[in-house]
């Protein structure tokens, strides 16, 4: 095949795929551009995800009548010059791609007038070329509206996921920089509905108030400045008590710009060492800033990597803030669980060190095959999770957590919460096959404050949630009301229950994601008794017996087991009976 040159609307088409991936790249960089603009009101409209609409109106500096065409040249930029000030930017956008990307890829309309122009100027584009241009009356700044996004490369389409979900990475971008820049007023719609709006008081605790509500805001504790050498922080975290089923609550700022770093997140996890229960995230809002010329942020084309120059310094900075801030709130007892959950031989480490003899039975046991390794297993097998329990003989309870039971096989250990919820996972899934989801009407509806991701989320699925008896209604922005709960429900905290649906939505992200599945297994876990509850005999027997009629005895929802079983065998084996 011989070597030929592209048609320039070919290549652009190729160089705006390193920028513009989905709608949410287009809404990125228009708001850097508007915020690059030193605007102080911005307004985001969204109509299907994007897709079918993104238009950003600012009242910065707006572009001079002479220079409108040249914006939508590659490589075109005000705002660096050489090559030397890609080591020193102090912009969000340098680039001078994402214009000409966005424009290669869709129907695109400029409006802009600058400070000291009498008359502003009107750009139209289709595919990158222009095919109108006027004058236009209109006040001091910028609107770019973008049409029909890929309706050029059809096949682009196809990988965008559902719109909600598209909105929702818009709806988390545009949160993340009106934390970034809380004095500036930011409007985001999403299909003619408000989603986000701050007041531009210059307060980061106000705009925390507007995205997570008064009281979740009133669980956060505000970083005092630190310094190290040139390098400052500031911010805010959660205490212990706030936390969440994802890493996404943990936002990084690195001279204003949002990024992800893994070593970041990393550091302040480190930070909540021992403070937050197994598999749960804090919530962070880290701002670090430092001399441009100490970090590089042109490694990427979307601009949400940096690479640090001392970047064990940053690191130590922030695990030391975070750390200091906490324990400075509160002395926090400091309780070390292993990683990763513990088996009964793992437990044995912390006891006194077996003898010669013990451990020659105990290998020989292994050996013979007459002692597992670890009678706590993390999983059963699949023929174990066939089987059924055998009829067992409650003894009691310990620590108000195990219910200790006798069978023909030995001893069994049950998580009592684990198995109720199992019990309560399968009792869910029948009632919801037979439409007979017992429901309750509440007395006062519950408000619910959710963050603009979970809301447009939210009420993309009511529909589905209405299935399992809960109803949950609009209330205005980001807040809804929920007037009906499932029977079980009544009197649990109905919120958290709704928060955790949605963090495990939007951590999962597949397009394959079963919202029924979720529902019945967040459902079971907040309708389950808890693990600290003391139960009566009675009732300790009642949940063994319907744990015993269950199809899939051996694990709970969650996949953690729910039962162990030490073996006579095993008994006599670790008493030298044998």
């Amino acid at each position: 095949m011989p070597i030929r040159v592209l048609p320039p609307e070919v290549a652009a088409q190729i160089a705006a795929g390193e920028v513009v991936e989905r709608p949410v790249s287009v809404v990125k960089e228009l708001l850097e551009n508007a915020i690059d603009a030193d605007a102080d009101d911005i307004a985001i409209d969204v109509l299907q995800g994007g897709r079918r609409l993104v238009r950003v109106r600012d009242d910065g500096c707006g572009i001079v009548a002479a220079e409108a065409e040249l914006a939508f040249q590659r490589h075109a930029t005000s705002k660096i010059e050489s090559a030397e000030d890609l080591y020193r930017v102090r912009t969000l956008g340098f680039r001078g791609e994402a214009l000409a990307s966005i424009a290669a890829v869709s129907r695109l309309t400029l409006s802009t007038r600058a400070a000291g122009e009498e008359v502003g100027t009107l750009l139209r584009l289709e595919g990158g070329r222009v095919v109108q241009r006027e004058l236009q009356a209109r006040p001091v700044g910028t609107t770019v509206q973008v049409e029909n996004l890929f309706f050029n490369t059809p096949a682009r389409l196809k990988f965008l996921r559902a719109d909600a979900t598209e909105a929702g990475h818009i709806a988390r971008l545009v949160s993340s920089y009106a934390l970034a820049y809380p004095s500036k007023r930011i409007l985001l719609q999403h299909n003619e509905r408000e989603v986000l709006r701050t007041t531009g008081t210059g307060q980061l605790f106000d705009v925390l108030v507007t995205l997570y509500g008064l009281d979740v805001a009133e669980e956060m504790v505000e970083i005092p400045e630190q310094r190290e050498g040139e390098m400052r922080l500031s911010g805010y975290v959660g205490l212990p008590s706030l936390h969440r089923s994802n890493s996404q609550e943990l936002i990084f700022f690195v001279n204003r710009r949002w990024i992800q770093d893994r070593s970041l997140a990393y550091a302040v996890r480190e930070a909540y060492h021992a403070l937050l229960p197994q598999n749960r995230y804090p919530v962070a809002i880290v701002s670090v800033e430092l001399p441009p010329e100490e970090v590089d942020v042109n490694i990427h084309p979307t601009k949400q990597e940096v690479r640090f120059r001392h970047a064990r310094a940053v690191f130590t900075l922030v695990q030391r803030a975070v750390r200091s801030t906490l324990m400075g709130r509160h002395p926090f007892s400091v309780v070390q669980i292993p990683a990763g959950g513990t088996t009964w031989r793992e437990e044995r480490r912390h006891l006194p060190p077996l003898t010669p003899e013990q451990a020659r039975l105990g290998l020989e046991a292994q050996r013979t095959g007459d002692i597992s390794p670890g009678w706590g297993r993390i999983a059963p097998t699949e023929e174990e999770a066939a089987e059924r329990l055998p009829m067992l003989r409650v003894i009691g309870q310990i620590a108000q957590t195990y219910i200790v039971a006798e069978g023909p096989g030995g001893l069994y250990l049950i998580d009592q919460h684990a198995a109720h919820e199992r019990i309560r996972y399968e009792t869910l899934k029948e009632q919801r096959a037979r439409r007979q989801v017992a429901s309750q009407e509440l007395l006062d509806p519950v408000p619910v404050e959710l963050s603009p991701q979970q809301a447009i989320l939210l009420e993309e699925h009511l529909t589905t949630l209405a299935d399992f008896g809960l109803e949950v209604i609009p209330f205005g922005g980001t807040t809804f009301l929920v007037k009906r709960v499932p029977a079980s429900l009544a009197g649990e905290d109905i919120p958290a229950a709704l928060i955790e649906m949605l963090d495990a939505a939007l951590e999962d992200g597949r397009p394959d994601f079963s919202w029924e599945e979720q529902a019945l297994i967040t459902l079971s876990c907040h309708t389950a008794v808890r693990a600290g509850q003391t139960l009566a005999i009675e009732e300790m027997r009642d949940l063994v017996r319907q744990l015993e009629r269950s199809a899939l005895p051996h694990s709970c929802p969650h996949g953690r087991p729910t039962v162990m079983h030490m073996s006579h065998a095993q008994i006599a084996q670790q008493f030298a009976r044998r």
